[in-house]
C-alpha cells in the first residue's frame, strides 16, 4: 500500500470528533471522516506510516445496519452536520461512547459515577443563531448564501428547509438572497478582496419569539441599505424582528466582526429566557445556540454543584460569556466572580444582572491567566466554561492551587476536556460524576459537565 491508493474496508468505530477507524486488514488501520460505524467504504490512501494512516473518503459501498434516509436535502453537501443520516437514539449511542472512550483514556473505568448522555429537549429546529455566508455555489457561478459546502472554504450551497433551525431563518434567507441577486450585488471574494457581502447573522429567540438581523458587508459599495430594511420588515414571520444591524467589516479574515455597526431598525439585541431568568443577546454576545438544551445543561450543572451551604460562599466563574451560570448561582452565594475575555460580552452580563436584579454579580474583562493574579477574593467554589480549546496550562495550575474542595467543569470539547482532566487528577483532584449533554443534535458536537473533588476532603 501506498499513498494515492484506494483501498476498501469496514468502519469499526466513530471517534470524536467524526473520525472513522476502517480496519482493512490485520496490519493496517486508516482514519476517515464522514462516515458512520458498520459502513464498508472505499477510500483514497493520503498518509500512511507503520500499518497507520489517514484516507479521503471516496465512496460508501454499503450502509451501516442502523443507517437511515436523511431528512434534510442538503446533508453531506452542507458542513453543518454530521450525524442526520441516523436516528437521535443512535446519534446519542454515538456520542455517549465517543464522551465515555475519552474519559476511560484518563480516568479508572468505574472509579467516577457515569451518568450516560442527556438528549436535548427538542432535536430539530433547535438553534437561536445562525451565520450564513455569501458567495457562489461554483466557481463563477450565480449569487448564493448559505452554508460553506463540506471541505470547501470558497463553494457555498443554500441551504433552505435545513433541520436545525426554523422555517423564519428560511424566509429571511431566501429573501435577502433574492433582494440582492436581482440587483445584481456582489459577494466578498475571499482571494480578489473585492466586493461587498460577506455573511448574514440571524439570532431568533426560542420563548420570545424576538428575531435580530445582521448584515455583514465590506465598506467597498456605498448601498442605501433602507428597501432592504422596508422588505425585511414586511415578510410574513412566525417571530418577530425587534433589530436589523448593517455591520461593516473589511477584515481579510473570514469572520464574523464589526469595525462599525449601524442600526437600521429597531434595537441590537434580542431578549431571551433562560431558568426564569431575562437576558439581552447582542450580535455578538456569547450565548448557547439551542436554549433548551442550555436549561438542560445549566440545570444538569446546577444538580452537580447542590447546596452551597449558608449563602457565604463566594463563587468564581471562569470563561464567564455573558454570564449565563453566574447569574444561575448568585441567589445561592455571598458573591459571584465571572472572568471573560470578550468584552463585549462583559458588558452584557452586567447589564444581564441588573436585569435579573442581581447585586452580588462582579464580571471582569480580562484573560483568565492574567485577571486570577489581580483578584483579591478567594474561592469556595469554581466552575469552569472554557472555549473549545480548553484551559491554558498556566491558568489550570493557578486554578488548581486555590485548592477548592469542589469544581464543576463545563465542555463543549471532551478532547480538550480529557487533557485538562489528565492535569487536574494528576494534582490532587479526582472526577466524582460526568455526564455528557446533547445540546447539538445531528451534529458532532457533545457538551460533557464533570464534578471534580480535592482528595482527601
Amino acid at each position: 500500500m501506498k499513498r494515492g491508493d484506494i483501498v476498501c474496508g469496514v468502519v469499526e468505530r466513530l471517534d470524536f470528533p467524526n473520525k472513522g477507524i476502517v480496519r482493512i486488514d490485520e496490519e493496517h488501520r486508516f482514519t476517515v471522516k464522514n462516515v458512520l460505524p458498520g459502513q464498508k467504504v472505499a477510500l483514497r490512501i493520503k498518509k500512511l506510516r507503520k500499518g497507520n494512516g489517514e484516507g479521503n473518503l471516496i465512496e460508501v459501498l454499503e450502509k451501516a445496519p442502523n443507517e437511515i434516509a436523511p431528512k434534510c436535502p442538503h446533508f453531506g453537501i452542507c458542513g453543518g452536520c454530521a450525524y442526520q443520516n441516523l436516528s437521535y437514539e443512535e446519534q446519542l449511542k454515538l456520542k455517549e461512547n465517543q464522551v465515555k472512550r475519552l474519559l476511560d483514556t484518563v480516568l479508572e473505568d468505574g472509579s467516577f459515577d457515569w451518568q450516560g448522555i442527556k438528549g436535548s429537549p427538542v432535536n430539530t429546529d433547535y438553534r437561536n443563531k445562525m451565520e450564513f455566508t455569501f458567495g457562489d455555489e461554483y466557481l463563477n457561478g450565480p449569487l448564493s448564501l448559505g452554508m460553506h459546502k463540506r471541505g470547501s472554504f470558497y463553494d457555498v450551497v443554500k441551504v433552505e428547509n435545513c433541520r436545525i433551525c426554523d422555517k423564519d431563518y428560511d424566509v429571511i434567507l431566501k429573501e435577502t438572497l433574492n433582494f440582492f441577486e436581482s440587483r445584481q450585488i456582489s459577494y466578498y471574494h475571499r482571494m480578489k478582496h473585492l466586493g461587498y457581502l460577506r455573511h448574514l447573522l440571524v439570532r431568533k429567540a426560542a420563548y420570545t419569539g424576538e428575531i435580530l438581523v445582521a448584515l455583514i458587508t465590506t465598506t467597498q459599495l456605498d448601498f442605501d441599505l433602507s428597501e432592504y430594511r422596508d422588505m425585511l420588515l414586511k415578510l410574513d414571520l412566525s417571530g418577530k424582528i425587534v433589530g436589523i444591524l448593517h455591520t461593516k467589516n473589511d477584515s481579510l479574515a473570514d469572520i464574523v466582526q464589526s469595525d462599525e455597526t449601524n442600526i437600521l431598525y429597531g434595537r441590537d439585541y434580542i431578549t431571551e429566557k433562560l431558568l426564569g431568568m431575562q437576558f439581552n443577546i447582542s450580535e455578538f454576545s456569547f450565548f448557547q445556540t439551542n436554549t433548551k438544551g442550555a436549561e438542560l445543561l445549566y440545570e444538569t450543572a446546577r444538580d452537580f454543584i447542590g447546596e452551597l451551604g449558608n449563602r457565604e460562599k463566594t463563587v468564581f466563574d471562569l470563561y464567564s460569556g455573558t454570564g449565563t451560570i453566574a447569574q444561575m448561582m448568585a441567589p445561592v452565594a455571598k458573591k459571584v466572580i465571572g472572568v471573560e475575555i470578550v468584552e463585549e460580552a462583559v458588558e452584557a452580563a452586567k447589564a444581564n444582572a441588573k436585569l435579573n436584579g442581581l447585586a452580588n454579580c462582579e464580571f471582569i474583562a480580562g484573560d483568565v491567566l492574567k485577571v486570577l493574579d489581580e483578584i483579591e477574593e478567594k474561592p469556595d467554589f469554581i466552575i469552569l466554561d472554557p472555549p473549545r480549546d480548553g484551559i491554558h496550562p498556566k491558568a489550570l495550575r493557578k486554578i488548581i492551587d486555590y485548592g477548592v474542595d469542589k469544581m464543576i467543569y463545563i465542555s463543549c470539547k471532551p478532547t480538550s476536556l480529557v487533557r485538562d482532566l489528565e492535569m487536574l487528577t494528576g494534582c490532587g483532584y479526582e472526577v466524582k460524576k460526568a455526564v455528557a449533554v446533547d445540546q447539538f443534535p445531528g451534529t458532532g458536537h457533545v457538551e460533557t459537565v464533570v464534578l471534580l473533588t480535592r482528595q482527601n476532603t
